[in-house]
């Protein structure tokens, strides 16, 4: 299994597949020929949004010289089929969103044992890439969830890496949610006992069988402290 954990695919600037850290050469050494995709949602409901991010992901991939056999979805129409459509498929695409959302729908579907034994080509944006952990870290992001004792930090994700990733570190590191600050008052104490890699858009964990690597600017949080460990341009093994 080959995976691509993401922040996000997009260059903002150019709403096109962003090339940064190799991405784009990466992904066609391992792209499959034919491909079956298969974009996996973040919000089994919300169908209107969810078919318009899967078309947005599609033009970008066939923008930048990839093609399909086949482009499906997976959400709450045809949950009933996870199985059929997971086996049918040899990239499966998990799309970025509420992180807790698309937790219980894996969970719904039982993604994690559909996986087991998957040979094809993973990409994780966002939200999907969270989730693609064993334990899963569901770093507050919406007004309510940091203050919500109920509410649950840590929930078990598809065991594709033990590696916890938090996207978007350039847009939300600096953000206050309840009156605490995302990363001082909330992942700080968080990782005490844990690690946590934060990234920006355009860096990534690239997983090829038993090999991690993240590439791109790459920040661990560990103990309630924060390090840089790579820079642009670089990677660092994990």
């Amino acid at each position: 299994m080959i995976c691509f954990l993401t922040s996000r695919i997009d260059d903002p600037n150019t709403s096109k597949l962003d090339p940064s850290n190799h991405f784009i050469d990466e992904l066609r050494l391992h792209f499959p020929t034919p491909c079956r995709a298969l974009d996996v949602c973040s919000n089994p409901d919300d169908w209107d949004a969810m078919d318009y991010y899967a078309s947005l992901t599609k033009k970008m991939l066939e923008d930048a010289g990839f093609s399909f056999e086949r482009f499906r979805t997976l959400d709450g129409r045809n949950d009933n089929q996870a199985k059929e459509l997971v086996q049918d498929s040899n990239l499966l695409i998990l799309a970025g969103g509420h992180v807790p959302t698309q937790n219980q729908f894996f969970h719904k579907i039982g993604l994690r044992n559909l996986l087991q034994g998957f040979d094809g080509v993973i990409i994780g944006i966002s939200a999907g890439s969270m989730n693609s952990a064993d334990v899963v870290y569901a770093q507050p992001e919406e007004e309510g969830e940091a203050a919500d004792p109920a509410y649950q930090r840590f929930l078990t994700g598809l065991n594709l890496t033990k590696t916890n990733l938090l996207p978007h570190y350039q847009e939300v590191k600096n953000d206050v949610l309840d009156g605490l600050r995302v990363f001082e008052d909330i992942a700080y104490p968080d990782s005490i006992g844990r690690t946590f890699y934060a990234i920006p858009d355009g860096s990534y964990l690239f997983i090829n069988t038993d090999k991690e690597e993240l590439r791109g600017e790459a920040y661990k949080v560990k103990d309630g402290m924060i390090t840089q460990i790579s820079a642009l341009g670089e990677h660092a093994f994990l």
